[in-house]
Order: C-alpha cells, then structure tokens, then sequence
C-alpha cells in the first residue's frame, strides 16, 4: 500500500482511533486495532532552487544517504 493511499485512508476514517507519533528520526502512525500501518523517516528532501518537496521518508534519507560527502 502506498504512502498517499494510507493517508487517504486516514482522513477517510469517521473514527478517532489514530495515534500519529512525530518522533524526531521516525513518524509513526497507528490504527487500533491493527497497530503501527506507517513507520518512516523525519526526512524531507526539497528542491532548494523551486523550494518543491522532492521526496519524503526512506526515499530522502536514501538520497541524503547518497549526497553526503564522507571524509
């Protein structure tokens, strides 16, 4: 299931049983009943010249991964 699809379902819900924890390296969201449905990176990668989001999650820590130079 997909990041978008997830939170789509959320917001769909007619119930408050969601616990969104913004912890300081991950984001993590449960449902009752079914416990943690997204685990992720506090990571957001951005375009520094449009300032648009270029990803999010395991795929801007990758790219953070990636881009830093190591001495």
């Amino acid at each position: 299931m997909s990041k978008k699809s997830i939170v789509r379902k959320f917001f769909n819900l007619n119930s408050k049983d969601i616990g969104i924890d913004l912890g300081t390296a991950n984001l993590l969201v449960t449902l009752k009943g079914k416990g943690i449905v997204l685990k992720e990176p506090s990571v957001v990668a951005f375009n520094r010249k449009t300032s648009n989001i270029v990803a999010t999650g395991y795929e801007a820590k990758e790219m953070l991964r990636k881009n830093t130079k190591r001495n």
